[in-house]
């Protein structure tokens, strides 16, 4: 890892964290410090589950517990078992939490417009957009992507979506029935593997392998969420699936695709996939693809017993 990055790095979050307030116990003024404080508005008005809470902020278990219980103590939040499941636990803000988590939106408003105040027009559009670039970043960094169950809510939750997706963009729809769809057998190792991506335990897009013993591999379900796409994700999972298909052994990898989907056809055009003559009767695919892999590199080989 380069030297002069990391050191960057570690000089920004000083910067950040000491300008946003984040060293004081008692962030914008209000007694507590910022970890109360952001729990606060991501509890919301609506509530949230604990578990989600736990996912979004990755927050260890029992930090999340003290911080809850401290708020409950001072009675801005109710814990209590979910309506419809009874083992799920659900915060949900008093009417007392309501107005506090209101006066800290106020007040990080007024903190964000010190921040611009002492900046002329132009530094502020600078300082802005480097922010959202930063986020951007960010939230790319923060995506993790692993081998998931296609039985598992995370994988078919990125197939109903990418299903619904291929519904609207098609010029005749999409009928899984009449594609050649993978299935949970054909993703299952070994006969194949999904990966799936998330950001903040959420699912974020996905993409599979499907093994045909010395053969080609097929790429399948390559999706990535409409509002997680900018970050790179799509030739992240793409490089991580040709690592995937190289480390067990495959030399050829083959894709289909239709012509509505022209970001598709771009990645895998710059990723060095070339367009080849059908080898299937997909009555979906307008474009057929191949690239040839080279072998997994030492220490990079993955266990799909």
């Amino acid at each position: 890892m380069n030297a002069a990055r990391v050191g960057q790095i570690r000089s920004f979050n000083r910067t950040v964290t000491q300008r946003v307030g984040a060293l004081s116990d008692a962030f914008l003024g209000r007694g507590r410090p910022l970890g109360q404080a952001r729990l606060l508005w991501e509890i919301g008005p609506d509530g949230a589950e604990v578990r989600t809470l736990r996912a979004r902020l990755e927050l260890d278990s029992g930090y999340l517990s003290r911080l809850l219980r401290s708020l409950a103590a001072d009675g801005l939040v109710d814990v209590r078992p979910s309506r419809t499941d009874g083992r799920v636990r659900t915060a949900h803000l008093t009417r007392r939490g309501l107005a506090e988590r209101a006066e800290l939106d106020r007040r990080a408003g007024d903190a964000a417009a010190s921040i611009l105040r002492p900046l002329t027009d132009g530094q502020q559009d600078r300082l802005v957009s480097a922010m959202a670039e930063v986020e951007r970043l960010l939230a790319a960094s923060a995506v993790r992507v692993s081998v998931c169950d296609p039985r598992h809510p995370h994988a078919r939750f990125c197939e109903q979506a990418y299903f619904a997706e291929l519904a609207r963009r098609f010029d005749a729809g999409f009928d899984p029935a009449h594609s050649h769809t993978a299935s949970v057998a054909d993703l299952t190792p070994p006969a194949g593997l999904l990966l799936v991506a998330t950001l903040h335990g959420e699912p974020a897009g996905c993409g599979a392998l499907r093994f045909h013993g010395r053969g080609p591999a097929e790429l399948k379900r390559m999706w990535v969420a409409p509002d997680r796409r900018g970050l790179g994700l799509g030739r992240r999972l793409l490089a991580e699936l040709e690592a995937h298909a190289a480390a067990n052994g495959v030399r050829v990898l083959r894709l289909e695709t239709n012509r509505s989907l022209a970001e598709a056809v771009t990645l895998y055009r710059t990723a060095g996939y070339r367009e080849v003559t059908p080898f299937n009767d997909e009555p979906y695919a307008h474009h057929w693809f191949e690239k040839r892999i080279g072998p997994a590199r030492r220490g990079h080989m993955v266990d799909l017993s």
